[in-house]
């Protein structure tokens, strides 16, 4: 009795399953990255969000010291004197997480040395978005 003994060659290249394995690690990996860009862009709009408020709480502090004015003093109409074409901040600017979201709260009193002027538009859809106060940042 003869053995079969015919040469049995494999063909080079990937089964199905494996090819299934590459797909489903692939997937994995754009999905993870997917969700660390979410986060990256999350802390990005926060910070930009805080250096808006920040320079806004310059801008008043620059005016009531050029103009001797004390904290919780009244000023009419400091909003304009202070956000304007020439002064001390160019244009209103808007949240960078959502840019249809002005900043609201502009007080007619200097504010105390660690309280906001202004307040975040975006805080009622993000509730931990900035900071109520300074101290938190």
């Amino acid at each position: 009795m003869k053995l079969n003994t015919r040469n049995v060659t494999k063909k080079a290249g990937m089964t199905l399953l494996e090819l299934t394995v590459v797909i489903l690690v692939l997937l994995s990996l754009i999905s993870i990255l997917f969700i660390g860009a979410r986060a990256w862009k999350k802390g990005a709009d926060r910070a930009g969000c805080i250096m808006n408020i920040r320079n806004l709480q310059q801008a008043v502090r620059s005016y009531a010291n050029m103009n001797a004015k004390n904290p919780n003093e009244a000023v009419a109409g400091l909003k304009g004197l202070v956000v304007g074409p020439g002064l001390f901040v160019e244009d209103e600017p808007n949240c960078p997480s959502d840019a249809t979201k002005a900043y609201t709260g502009y007080a007619a009193t200097v504010p105390d040395v660690g309280v906001l002027w202004v307040a975040c538009g975006n805080i009622a859809n993000t509730p931990d978005h900035v900071p109520s106060n300074t101290d938190a940042w």
